[in-house]
């Protein structure tokens, strides 16, 4: 696959921030998408569904025959920002276990308790004795449920992996299970004395000029493998060609074709879900599974995570589509690639629509998540001496301008900063305690945060505080309340309002100590 953009169009691209810096020497080939096959106004009825719906999608790429022919990134979310994947971390996981396959260091076959003698439970089950690294793959290493909430409360994971019951034979019914993939990630760090993320960089991420990854690890530094990577959107992108090219990039075959094939065939049935009224035809969780892969209708394969992040490759169609969001339904968010995006790829090239077109690009270039919006509030500088917290902050001080507003907490003498913009987003790097919301154990990677804020007083003694934690699909709404001397800090995370637990935070209260 040859770049079929020129040096300067690629510069242009970079100055834009269509691309990122590292990136300008080997992006991915732009088009239109006419030219490919794709009619825009199917792309357009997409993109509004999608938002008239009330989905919060960060980034959206397709590929055509190899060729990015739409893009866009929903302000304050941006091109050279890795994005955290949840699950989508697994298909990567799975990739490093096929490198090391075909450098002769494990084979599938290979049983898990061969790689962790000093690790074993006192008694070692038939089953246990019988799991194999296919078995971890394929999610069905015989567990009843996903081991993984006991597994983190332990410091040495794989130990805790290895004790937990089997109740079946492995490799005989789909148990969905992050753990597995945990245990996959620590046999390939077992087997080449590298983490993963080092294992897979010269394999995988230089090969196709993707950079900016991060993968979080557990206590003893393994990284986490079925969550916690990052990576920017076009680096998705790469990663789902390479599986559309089966295997080969520019010329090169990365991954063997016959790994590829495996991987992304069917290997195992999943079950019905309880309650579900849907026939199997109709089903995306239920088309099969490979290694780490999903199997879709209409013989597409796709890598998933949680809250929408998603890699959709469609051989038929010779297509790619990436978005990462923050869904509050994945399956109806795939459903509706197939309901327009699907019927816009078409065998030839299309007649020029300049209309079309026209729409497409000044749609792509004008999405946003909008800012906070609120009326006018007091400005100056107040300091609070906090009451005793878990989160261990000291003291909290707030300067408000007719722009912007700093909060600032301390903790240990240390200053922990977040600038928020008046009806505008505003960008910090932080390590505020308690961020970022998450779902998943392990140690974070980076040491700081990207975040984009916006504060808006919603009336004289309430100002309310958006965080959106741009390396990760999360955002949190801070409100802080005054009376007389004294401020309470309340937390409201969106995994929260889109139904799900989010880790607990309190609430804090202080009193004032300096204007």
């Amino acid at each position: 696959m040859k770049p079929a953009i020129s040096f300067l169009a690629a510069l242009l691209l970079a100055l834009t921030g269509t691309l990122t810096a590292a990136e300008l020497f080997d992006p991915l080939p732009r088009s239109v998408p006419a030219v490919e096959g794709v009619d825009s106004a199917g792309i357009v009825r997409f993109l509004e569904t999608m938002e008239a719906r009330g989905f919060e999608l960060h980034s959206f790429m397709l590929l055509r025959h190899g060729k990015v022919v739409a893009e866009t990134w929903w302000t304050p979310y941006a091109p050279d920002i890795p994005h955290g994947l949840y699950s989508l971390s697994k298909s990567f996981a799975s990739t490093a276990v096929g490198l090391a396959v075909a450098e002769g260091r494990l084979t599938l076959d290979d049983k898990v308790i061969s790689f962790f003698p000093e690790s074993l439970p006192p008694q070692v089950s038939d089953h246990l004795a019988a799991m194999r690294v296919r078995d971890l793959l394929c999610m069905a290493a015989g567990h009843e449920k996903d081991p993984q909430d006991e597994m983190v409360k332990s410091d040495d994971w794989v130990r805790a992996f290895l004790a937990q019951p089997l109740v079946r034979a492995p490799g005989t019914q789909f148990v969905y299970s992050s753990a597995a993939t945990y245990m996959c990630s620590a046999i390939v760090q077992k087997v080449t004395g590298m983490t993963v993320l080092a294992y897979l960089r010269p394999r995988l991420f230089e090969p196709l000029g993707i950079t900016g990854m991060t993968w979080d690890t557990c206590p003893r530094g393994i990284n986490t493998g079925g969550w916690g990577l990052s990576v920017p959107t076009e680096g998705l992108a790469k990663f789902g060609q390479l599986y559309l090219q089966k295997g080969q990039w520019q010329g090169r075959q990365i991954l063997p074709a016959a790994w590829v094939a495996e991987a992304t065939s069917f290997q195992i049935q999943q079950p019905a879900k309880a309650g579900s009224t849907l026939q199997r035809e109709d089903d995306d969780k239920r088309q099969g599974y490979g290694y780490q892969f999903w199997r879709c209708r209409h013989n597409a394969v796709r890598g998933d995570g949680a809250f929408g992040q998603l890699i959709v490759m469609m051989p038929d169609q010779d297509a790619v589509v990436v978005m990462t969001s923050e869904s509050r339904d994945m399956m109806e968010q795939l459903g509706l690639v197939w309901d327009h995006l699907l019927p816009a790829l078409q065998g030839t090239a299309l007649p020029a629509d300049g209309a079309a077109q026209q729409k497409l690009t000044r749609l792509l270039r004008s999405r946003n998540l909008a800012p906070q919006r609120g009326v006018g509030g007091p400005v100056g500088t107040q300091t609070f001496a906090l009451e005793p917290n878990s989160l261990g902050i000291t003291h909290l001080t707030l300067a408000t301008t007719g722009k912007a507003v700093n909060l600032t907490a301390t903790v240990d003498g240390t200053e922990h900063r977040i600038v928020h913009g008046l009806g505008e987003w505003r960008m910090s790097d932080t390590a505020m305690p308690g961020t970022p919301t998450r779902l998943g154990a392990g140690t974070l990677a980076m040491t700081t945060r990207r975040v984009a804020a916006s504060a808006a007083w919603l009336d004289a003694a309430t100002i309310e505080l958006t965080w959106r934690y741009l390396e990760f699909p999360h955002r949190d709404t801070v409100t802080c309340r005054f009376d007389a001397d004294r401020v309470t800090l309340s937390f409201l995370s969106s995994i929260t309002v889109l139904g799900r637990a989010a880790p607990a935070r309190p609430t804090l209260t202080g009193k004032r100590i300096a204007p």
